[in-house]
């Protein structure tokens, strides 16, 4: 089961900004509470400042899958055609660094099966 801390989310996050994405600064990851108390971090922003608040964290907890959860609005929700455009460019952000951070949590779980396996097969004396 893949643990990420606030730390390493952290650095992705810095990491997914260095290709190019336009990542908003409303980007952060948040501390969350493990089931051992540990910080686990989640990745939280609010769609154009102020829209929705929205989460990416692994779904289910502690999978390699990630997900997106957006909170649930009070209100009917009326915009122009150009605060769609810029609702649309912020959600395709939130998609590629849903499907980075994926791709992150299996590279790392992968790395660690790999050092587990190569430490069982060759044994330090």
């Amino acid at each position: 089961m893949p643990f990420h801390s606030k730390e390493e989310l952290e650095l992705w996050l810095e990491e997914f900004a260095g290709f190019g994405y336009s990542i908003s600064s409303r980007v952060k990851v948040v501390p969350q509470d493990g089931t051992d108390g540990a910080d686990t971090g989640l990745i939280a922003l609010n769609l154009l400042d102020r829209l929705t608040l929205t989460y990416i964290q692994p779904e289910p907890a502690g999978s390699v899958h990630w997900g997106i959860t957006f909170e649930a609005r009070e209100a009917d929700l009326t915009m122009n055609a150009q605060q769609t455009l810029e609702l649309a460019t912020e959600l395709t952000m939130v998609s590629a660094l849903c499907t980075f951070l994926q791709t992150k949590s299996q590279a790392s779980v992968e790395a660690e099966l790999t050092a587990d396996w190569k430490a069982e097969r060759w044994p330090l004396t």
